[in-house]
């Protein structure tokens, strides 16, 4: 059993991550996959009040980067859409871990529903035949109904019949434009793709579970398994059997008890890992997409607030973490306001007990300034800064100078 600090504990996993250090050379492409095939996965959402979340999943490690370049290694086919974690961008190369879930729809629960593909079957077949005959298409290419109803979930038929063939494997998104899926023949998207080829389920969940080992580095048996969102798996017996094997060790870490650590990262306990990146994070950042591990690890209290009603926010509709030389130290909510270039901070929170350090405002300052900056602002707007940092920032600030 190996006795770990803390401290050592969230410096492996950000080092797991791709955010123990910042970037050091330019971004590029291949770094852009490369840091998507060490996450594992890429969550997409489209709330967009500031950059949109996969955009700044991928800034948080490589930097500043143009947005264009991940739809176009979804469009060169180095990337593909379907569930994992939740909807995601994932690896082409991990195609076979998931097929079996295309084939098992009706597992996924509410993103399929077999009852609407046999009671709309006519219009389906004819919706593929189109696409066949005409192309790929958009939901934005058909017409709702004239009584549809408005809401965020009241999807027009067109658009259920594109999503229903999407989680049965039928179609797949080819692109996206302006961050709309696009959705094609799986047959012209994967041309060469044949199902013999595909993992069984037993194999796909065990190549899953190393997945998210590696790109989480250290865990608990129900942090590995929330990574895809496997609920029916016997992950102590997986973990049983890897500590024979040597994929794992077994962990002694300072508050938290057991926990297990990937074999690769073992060289880097001979290192002293100290953690020198701060950066804005999403609020669907691997790191914190599990509130209960981003709280026992980190000690950071957090929860996605744009799905509640705003007189019962807590904090605000979309804020984002900030992780500072390797601890969650605060959260601002934010909106970028293109047109007038300005990034608005409608709140900053440092976390309790947290000291307003010069140290720590440079950093906390830095990381907004980049951020700011990779979307274009010319100014930041701060509405309420807390009363700590009163004394040493301006309310707002030119980034131009």
């Amino acid at each position: 059993m190996i006795n770990l600090p803390l401290k050592t504990a969230r410096n492996l996993q950000l080092a797991a991550q791709g955010l123990l250090h910042p970037a050091d050379e330019a971004a590029t492409p291949e770094r852009l996959l490369a840091a998507i095939r060490k996450m594992s996965l890429l969550q997409i959402d489209t709330i967009h009040v500031v950059a949109r979340s996969p955009w700044l999943v991928l800034f948080s490690r490589i930097g500043s980067f143009p947005l264009s370049w991940l739809e176009q290694a979804l469009r060169d086919g180095a990337l593909f859409e379907y569930w994992a974690h939740e909807a995601c961008f994932i690896p082409i190369e991990d195609y076979p871990l998931l097929r079996h879930r295309m084939l098992s729809p009706a597992s996924l629960g509410w993103k399929f529903s077999a009852d609407w593909m046999q009671t709309h079957q006519t219009e389906i077949a004819d919706l593929l035949a189109h696409i066949e005959q005409a192309g790929p298409v958009r939901a934005a290419d058909f017409a709702a109904p004239s009584q549809q109803k408005a809401g965020w979930w009241a999807w027009k038929p067109h658009k259920r019949h594109l999503e229903n063939l999407f989680t049965a494997g039928e179609l797949m998104v080819s692109e996206r434009r302006n961050f709309q899926r696009v959705y094609d023949l799986r047959q012209r998207v994967l041309p060469g793709w044949h199902d013999d080829r595909m993992l069984s389920e037993t194999e796909a969940v065990e190549q899953m579970l190393r997945n998210s080992a590696n790109s989480l580095g250290i865990f608990r048996p129900e942090w590995l398994a929330d990574y895809y969102r496997l609920k029916k798996v016997s992950v102590r017996e997986v973990i049983a059997r890897w500590l024979e094997q040597g994929f794992i060790v077994a962990c002694n870490v300072e508050t938290l008890g057991t926990l297990y650590l990937h074999h690769a990262l073992l060289p880097l306990l001979e290192q002293q890992l100290e953690a020198t990146h701060s950066t804005v994070l999403s609020p669907f950042d691997p790191l914190v997409w599990h509130r209960k591990r981003a709280l026992e690890l980190f000690d950071f209290d957090y929860r996605l607030e744009c799905y509640t009603p705003e007189a019962k926010r807590r904090y605000g509709y979309f804020v984002l973490p900030i992780l500072l030389r390797g601890e969650l130290k605060a959260r601002m909510d934010a909106k970028m306001i293109r047109k007038s270039g300005v990034l608005q901070i409608k709140n900053l929170w440092l976390e309790p007990g947290v000291p307003a350090t010069a140290a720590l405002c440079a950093d906390l300052k830095g990381a907004i300034d980049h951020f700011a900056r990779w979307q274009g602002a010319d100014s930041v707007q701060c509405d309420n800064l807390p009363v700590a940092l009163t004394p040493r920032w301006q309310p707002v600030w030119s980034l131009t100078a």
